[in-house]
């Protein structure tokens, strides 16, 4: 069986109940809203979820989520790399919101948690800014944290991978809360 790589919103809605939906956001990245019937899957733990994901995708499509379609598509890579057929959203959450589908949330007080790129920003930015000062207040030398930042920064780029957004997926407000199989 031929999977597409990726499926746009309109097709991913008419297949909803054809489609086993995996997110692979943050669990608090997941309880700001997501796809209705998504399990949280979170991007540094597919390798891990492998066998339990092979067995969803024995009985249904996997379609494969995140807030934008950069880390499903690379989870669709990674599953291919284990063997097992995926389709990304194309656009993601965010596109699946501005088509007018409705995503679910947990009942309760919502809890405003920032997307992982906007965390990575401004811890990014906090870094470099800290550098800077104390370089200017303390020793210079402390500018070299700025510079750490900055080669992290265009490494990342590069390479098209984020260590700092995997570093702050694992702190507390990012992990629990979110229905996983794992």
């Amino acid at each position: 069986m031929t999977v597409p790589r990726a499926i746009g919103v309109s097709e991913a809605q008419q297949r909803l109940g054809e489609l086993a939906v995996v997110d692979v956001r943050t669990p608090a990245e997941f309880a700001t809203g997501h796809l209705p019937d998504a399990l949280n899957v979170p991007f540094d733990r597919i390798a891990r979820s492998a066998p339990e994901l092979r067995k969803a995708a024995a009985d249904k499509s996997l379609l494969v989520v995140c807030s934008s379609g950069a880390r499903s598509d690379k989870a669709v890579t990674e599953l291919a790399v284990h063997g097992i057929p995926a389709s990304g959203l194309t656009g993601g959450t965010r596109a699946w919101a501005a088509a007018g589908h409705r995503l679910e949330r947990p009942a309760g007080p919502a809890r405003a948690v920032w997307a992982m790129e906007r965390q990575v920003r401004f811890t990014a930015g906090g870094l470099v800014l800290t550098g800077l000062l104390l370089g200017l207040l303390v020793h210079p030398a402390v500018q070299l944290l700025s510079a750490a930042v900055a080669a992290g920064l265009v490494f990342s780029a590069v390479t098209d991978t984020c260590g700092l957004a995997v570093l702050l997926g694992r702190l507390p407000f990012n992990r629990g809360g979110a229905r996983s199989p794992v």
